[in-house]
């Protein structure tokens, strides 16, 4: 026969036992972990990177198992997604070309915006209707080799002297200071310095590129890779873009709701202006594309012909290494 001090020792035991199992049977499930990603920019926070910011604060990309962190690149975002120093970044068409012609293995895996929305802006007393107007004004750049060459261009399709033309390098400044104290016009992005322009009352007159050569109508920005990241995490990206191309479908179809994701990370920016801009550019991202960031061949041939017809680059790229919609979906 048991001794009381046993049978109770016996007792506590099973409880013991009893307790843990049921608070083995209770425990929440462990969260899978996340992979860490980073993204580049290639300018301060704004409407074009709106997709991004969606993405984040929906949780579409903890759905994939992703965190991502984004950064404002403190130098080429190029170079830094070649070298590994972040998955993928914000470039532009030109910029990719020129780096794969310098062996910098970056690769475009969408198009933010279907169209080239930029182009040369004045005020409206200064007269400039057409790049023949450009003859004895004023330019205020950021000193880029395109930047003349695409002037040049423009000019001689209009029969104008581009040597009148005083070319002003004003760095970073606001475009909407440089045309009203540094230079009679300046190369705009309409999506946020010309929206930007309409709230202040400002009256422009407006030259986009695009509609003056056809071959000007490239894609800016982009979102680029490396191609070590398509060789060896081509699962990672396919997750990555899944969940992007949904933030940037809700800032089609929900603008205001993608302002104020945006301005959650960008409270510094003005709310008005990210609005305005939001619901200029909602039509835009993904414009008469079969779906948001397709690429187009045609669209990388006719840019980089133009550049090496106009002496930019000094042979043409493999247009096929530059891009690809192989993780669109």
């Amino acid at each position: 026969m048991l001794s009381k001090k046993f049978s109770a020792a016996l007792v506590l035991a099973a409880l013991t036992i009893t307790v843990f199992i049921l608070a083995a049977g209770c425990a929440p499930e462990e969260l899978p972990e996340t992979e860490q990603v980073t993204v580049l920019l290639d300018w301060s926070p704004n409407t074009n990177y709106s997709g991004i910011y969606a993405a984040i604060e929906r949780g579409y990309y903890l759905d994939e198992g992703l965190e991502v962190e984004v950064i404002q690149a403190p130098g080429s975002v190029v170079t830094m997604v070649s070298a590994g120093q972040a998955q993928f970044g914000f470039s532009y068409q030109e910029e990719v070309t020129y780096a794969r012609l310098s062996d910098i293995p970056v690769v475009s895996i969408a198009a933010v915006i279907q169209h080239n929305t930029s182009g040369f802006a004045s005020l409206k007393e200064r007269g400039i209707e057409t790049p023949a107007d450009f003859e004895g004004k004023s330019y205020g750049g950021w000193g880029s080799p395109v930047e003349e060459a695409t002037i040049k261009a423009l000019m001689e399709r209009h029969g104008a002297d581009f040597g009148t033309v005083d070319i002003v390098t004003t760095g970073e400044i606001d475009s909407l200071i440089v045309i009203e104290r540094e230079a009679d016009f300046a190369w705009i992005y309409y999506g946020w310095t010309g929206v930007e322009a309409e709230l202040q009352g400002m009256d422009l007159n407006f030259i986009e590129l695009r509609d003056v050569d056809p071959a000007l109508d490239y894609y800016t920005p982009v979102l680029i890779t490396s191609e070590k990241m398509i060789a060896e995490e081509p699962e990672l990206i396919e997750r990555f873009m899944r969940a992007t191309a949904q933030g940037y479908r809700l800032a089609i179809e929900d603008p205001v709701q993608a302002a104020l994701d945006l301005m959650i990370h960008a409270p510094e920016l003005d709310e008005e202006l990210v609005m305005a801009s939001q619901a200029w550019l909602a039509d835009k991202y993904q414009a008469e594309a079969e779906m948001w960031g397709l690429q187009k061949e045609k669209t990388w041939q006719a840019y980089s012909q133009w550049l090496y017809e106009y002496g930019l680059i000094d042979k043409l790229p493999d247009i096929e290494q530059a891009f690809t919609n192989e993780f669109l979906r």
